[in-house]
């Protein structure tokens, strides 16, 4: 029986003029070179035969010990809000993935990112369309005032003429606006494919790995908010970023995930004539301004966004139940967390939740996940319930334990600062701090912080 074929040939490849040859020699015959043959593979599945290359250099293990670690090799986008999210600058040699609901800003922010990066660097900018045509993009790019020189730009779908396009500019930046558009006939002709999204990002990011350059490519989202495709592509990238946005102008930018920096930093950007600009300061963002008396329903907390601390409206409201099982309507903050506060509410105070509906709101949209919020949750709850307002320049802080205990919160002094600094005065805390009253149950809250 005749031997199978291996989809795999051994060859050997000369490091200094790339000369390959199917046996070692010592002195390479096309530089004259001596001892620079070694080993090397074919491989026509690998990204590097894709992109042209013969053969690539057989890989071998090397001790840990060994390799420095990678410094200086951000790429700032020029963006603060952006470059915060990403950990202080896009890496180099990394892929990045953005998903966003159509119209929220995603290509506005990738253009502006291009003419940020080229006043600060002397590489080339690849900007691929699958979705607009260039006059389209120019349009954009000159309504913003940006200045597009250094940015080349590229309208189609085929990865091919991608490959053509990486291979000719050799770009340090790559925008693919979206994957979701590219297609390669080698995985069919339909784009948007499971296939298709795997196979065209696998080339695309195993390019990106070989080169100083970085790639980001955004994506759909589904009717959820979760980016479309199989779950494998988020896998395949270094940084996941979220785009959402509020019912006002306000856009946030979220690292689902990140190889290179936290993922608890917050974006957060306001949509004006002038494209996306970055918000340096929310501390009073996400408070509503009011003349009068605050009303019931209505509690301020501190929380922190990654290494920023800014305040927080939490609003509710309780209505009698429209059948015999009350609901809770809850967006911005966890379901699961306002019927655990009110039931511990209802446990501690004799008040009853379990015969209401339960509406809780963040005012400015910003979604809370921080358990600091527990106390402000609690009190908000307790107003809409007795229809007494909270005092004036309240701000609650600590965790709700199931037992009724206000808990202690990470920095809670910067917290307490904050608070200070914005004129806010009516501050509770599960600790002992300057400008605070500290307050260790519910129900010692409770009557912290109700006008009497």
């Amino acid at each position: 029986m005749a031997k199978a074929k291996s989809s795999k040939s051994l060859v050997y490849k000369c490091t200094e003029c790339g000369y390959t040859q199917p046996r070692w020699l010592g002195r390479c015959p096309q530089c004259g070179s001596w001892n620079t043959l070694e080993e090397a593979i074919v491989d026509p599945n690998s990204n590097a035969a894709a992109f042209g290359n013969v053969a690539t250099e057989k890989i071998k293990p090397v001790p840990l010990a060994n390799i420095s670690a990678q410094e200086n090799s951000r790429i700032e986008t020029g963006i603060a809000e952006f470059d915060r999210v990403l950990g202080g600058g896009a890496m180099k040699r990394s892929a990045i993935l953005i998903g966003g609901e159509p119209g929220i800003g995603k290509s506005t922010l990738m253009i502006q990112a291009c003419a940020a990066i080229h006043k600060t660097t002397s590489g080339k900018i690849l900007y691929v369309s699958g979705e607009e045509s260039a006059g389209q993009i120019k349009g954009r790019a000159d309504r913003l005032g940006l200045d597009t020189t250094g940015i080349e730009i590229l309208c189609t779908m085929r990865l091919e003429d991608i490959k053509d396009a990486l291979l000719a500019v050799n770009p340090i930046f790559v925008i693919i606006d979206s994957i979701q558009t590219v297609y390669s006939v080698e995985a069919g002709i339909v784009p948007g494919t499971v296939n298709q999204l795997k196979y065209c990002a696998n080339e695309l990011i195993g390019w990106v790995k070989e080169r100083d350059s970085v790639l980001v490519m955004s994506a759909h989202v589904t009717k959820e908010g979760t980016i479309a495709g199989p779950k494998s592509l988020e896998h395949m990238v270094d940084t996941v970023i979220s785009f959402e946005r509020n019912d006002d102008e306000v856009r946030f930018l979220r690292a689902i995930k990140n190889r290179f920096g936290s993922v608890d930093e917050l974006g957060i950007f306001a949509m004006s004539e002038k494209g996306l600009e970055g918000v340096g300061d929310p501390s009073m963002m996400f408070i509503t301004k009011r003349s009068g008396a605050i009303p019931s329903g209505i509690a301020n907390s501190c929380v922190f966004e990654g290494s920023r601390a800014f305040l927080v409206e939490i609003q509710a409201l309780t209505v009698p139940a429209k059948s015999s099982i009350s609901r809770v309507y809850s967006e911005k903050v966890d379901s699961n967390r306002v019927a655990r506060v009110a039931a511990v509410l209802e446990k501690k105070t004799k008040l009853k939740f379990s015969d209401q509906d339960l509406y809780v709101n963040v005012a400015g949209g910003v979604k809370l996940t921080e358990s600091a919020i527990d106390a402000a949750l609690a009190a908000a709850l307790y107003s809409a319930r007795t229809d007494i307002p909270l005092a004036q320049g309240n701000v609650i802080l600590g965790e709700l334990s199931l037992a009724g205990e206000i808990r202690p919160v990470p920095r809670l002094k910067q917290r307490v600062k904050t608070a200070k600094e914005l004129g806010f005065v009516q501050i509770a805390a599960p600790e002992k701090e300057d400008g605070a009253q500290k307050v260790s149950t519910v129900g010692e809250m409770i009557k912290t912080v109700f006008e009497k």
